[in-house]
């Protein structure tokens, strides 16, 4: 049914019931218990974890193509793209509150908690040589000694991919509005590789850290605080630079016009989400 049936009467779009909702709980299903079993030394929880990821990726190939055939086909309307953007935007702000949890940890420990340790009159007895210090190595003995990784060369390296990247998928936007499908194709090629860039810094980060810092998940409050601060995001970074891609196949396939491209705001608003997310840990982890 298109959007323009039934005449000038008021029409909504209501879709077929679709069986990709319980696809991807089964993805999340398996990813949280491969994590957690990983994170653990479970033996099998690495495939878990793979199982995951793929049936993932499976769901959102599957439910994106879904989403563009019903769009491509002319079955949204004004009222269903209402509809999408109160969506995206609700979802963006659950976003929101899931990093301000693990900001909020990480000012609790570092703001609250170390200060008042170090003001116990009894820290000797408990916590001997006890240093109310940021970063700290916890009980002795119990944390092996780390080094942290400061803000240069890859954190404002990666800084300046991110701000980039925004500016590339801003200046994408406009052509699109423009109609111009050949700037269109570049700048958002050279956003979707800065993301890729991006991630790539990151890995080498992260096996630097392992390698030559001893900085793992398991160096304390620091080290735990620290991954799940800046891996989530590189998670959502991966999330949207894959998003972008969908945009960029939807766009050499000629996908979207100037007045009807909601899918590329809706992964735009999220990439803008992840670049300001970023410099919040670029300030706070790296810097502070």
């Amino acid at each position: 049914m298109s959007a323009t049936a039934h005449g000038a009467a008021p029409y909504y779009f209501v879709p077929q019931p679709s069986h990709w909702p319980m696809v991807g709980s089964i993805a999340l299903l398996a990813f949280g218990l491969g994590m957690a079993g990983t994170i653990n030394g479970v033996p099998f929880a690495p495939y878990v974890l793979a199982f995951g990821f793929a049936v993932l990726f499976y769901m959102m190939y599957g439910w994106f193509a879904t989403v563009a055939r019903e769009s491509e086909s002319g079955q949204y309307n004004e009222r269903v793209d209402v509809s999408f953007r109160w969506s995206m935007g609700w979802f963006i702000f659950s976003e929101v509150m899931f990093f301000s949890a693990f900001f909020g940890a990480l000012f609790y420990a570092r703001v609250i908690t170390m200060p008042w340790l170090g003001d116990l009159d009894h820290k000797m007895v408990l916590w001997p040589g006890f240093t109310a210090a940021w970063p700290n190595l916890g009980p002795a003995g119990v944390i092996e000694a780390f080094q942290t990784i400061g803000p240069w060369p890859i954190p404002t390296i990666n800084t300046a991919l991110l701000l980039t990247s925004g500016v590339t998928l801003t200046i994408a936007h406009h052509a699109l509005k423009d109609n111009h499908r050949g700037a269109l194709k570049f700048w958002m090629l050279v956003t979707v590789l800065l993301g890729a860039i991006f991630l790539a810094l990151q890995a080498f980060e992260y096996a630097h850290a392992y390698s030559d810092l001893n900085l793992k998940l398991t160096s304390g409050i620091f080290g735990s605080t620290f991954f799940m601060l800046t891996g989530f995001h590189g998670f959502h970074v991966c999330v949207g630079a894959i998003m972008l891609t969908v945009v960029l196949f939807r766009i050499l396939n000629g996908h979207f016009t100037s007045e009807n491209h909601f899918a590329f705001e809706a992964a735009a608003w999220y990439w803008h989400f992840v670049d300001v997310v970023w410099l919040g840990l670029y300030v706070v982890v790296y810097w502070l």
